[in-house]
């Protein structure tokens, strides 16, 4: 059997995409917080605060949807929360993830608000969702849709909890943190280190965040977009890549805490389980050219899930970030599965 469907079709950048536009149903939303008491792995119980964010009308199938993590709550724009959510083009109407026909939950990662300066695992944010299901008397999400950091928490959560969920959709993760993308972090969080014995917080945490841009992206799309003949400038050669990083860098001291990025930085190192343990049908998504998630680590992850486990395989440019940019595609991929949990759904009601 075949691991690899690769799609084709032109993708479109998510800059030119519309915000959200509200579909002739009413959309209900709720934004909230809950305190818990949470065990986690490496300091003992803690109480954290948990904010999330709730669209769709009662009575939908309840999809969690989680990113990256610099992800948060906001998934997509909406009339009472206008602004543009990070997922923004995939919750569009008439998408898999259109807020009329789902409900879609997610959260900011515990330890995102950077007070709490302590290891975090991928399994802490699972047992802080069951948490928050219960809270909300969900007893069972329909799916759970994540994609880089969220695709570890969500196989978490399917190993941990495998009653909690239907269906797991993982993009670009996997049962373990490949070495070579540890070792990219490690030299991630020590830029971090640096600026802050230079009380730089900022300039360390904007040079972390360049390198890292390196990582989620391809050699392939930089000679696309940046074969140009370097400039000297005061004296000094500017690449014509440098423009592009210093804005990813700025955009992102503007809305991370430095802790919150050491904390769930070194959360993605930590992260290894058994994929044998996970116990819910689960559609494995990879990029050829994800230098953080290689392919192999992504046919291994099947291979170990046995008749559990779906494996959908995608040539991009974009590497890591594919997720973010290969709207139509990933779509694509996000209606099968959700209708394959339709069907089982369907049939376990009937």
């Amino acid at each position: 059997m075949s691991f690899v469907n690769a799609a084709l079709h032109a993708v479109p950048s998510p800059h030119s995409l519309p915000a959200y536009e509200p579909s002739t149903e009413t959309v209900r939303e709720l934004r909230g917080e809950i305190s818990l008491r949470l065990d986690l792995r490496h300091a003992g119980v803690r109480q954290v605060t948990l904010r999330y964010e709730l669209l769709g009308e009662a009575g939908l199938p309840v999809v969690f949807v989680a990113g990256g993590i610099s992800a948060h709550r906001h998934v997509v724009a909406s009339e009472i929360f206008p602004e543009n959510g990070w997922a923004n083009a995939l919750a569009q109407a008439g998408r898999a993830l259109d807020p009329a026909r789902r409900r879609l939950l997610a959260i900011d990662y515990v330890g995102a608000d950077g007070k709490l300066d302590v290891p975090l695992e991928t399994a802490d944010q699972a047992d802080a969702i069951v948490q928050l299901l219960d809270a909300l008397k969900i007893e069972r999400l329909h799916a759970f849709v994540g994609y880089s950091y969220g695709a570890l928490v969500g196989l978490q959560l399917a190993a941990r909890h495998p009653a909690r969920l239907r269906k797991l959709i993982a993009v670009s993760g996997a049962h373990r943190a490949h070495p070579y993308a540890s070792a990219w972090r490690a030299l991630q969080r020590k830029a971090v280190a640096l600026g802050q014995l230079q009380c730089a917080d900022a300039q360390g945490l904007s040079l972390a965040r360049q390198f890292a841009m390196l990582s989620y992206r391809t050699p392939e799309e930089f000679d696309e977009r940046f074969d140009a003949a370097p400039e000297i400038i005061n004296g000094r050669v500017r690449c014509a890549a440098e423009d592009y990083l210093d804005a990813a860098g700025a955009q992102y001291v503007a809305r991370t805490p430095v802790t919150a990025y050491l904390r769930l930085s070194e959360s993605i190192d930590l992260h290894r389980l058994d994929p044998t343990q996970v116990g819910v049908p689960t559609v494995v998504v990879a990029v050829e050219g994800d230098r953080l998630v290689p392919l192999a680590d992504s046919v291994a992850l099947v291979e170990g899930l046995g008749t559990h486990g779906q494996l959908r395989v995608l040539r991009s440019p974009y590497g890591h970030d594919a997720f973010l940019k290969e709207t139509d595609r990933i779509d694509s991929i996000l209606v099968a599965a959700l209708r394959d949990a339709d069907r089982n759904e369907t049939g376990e009601t009937a």
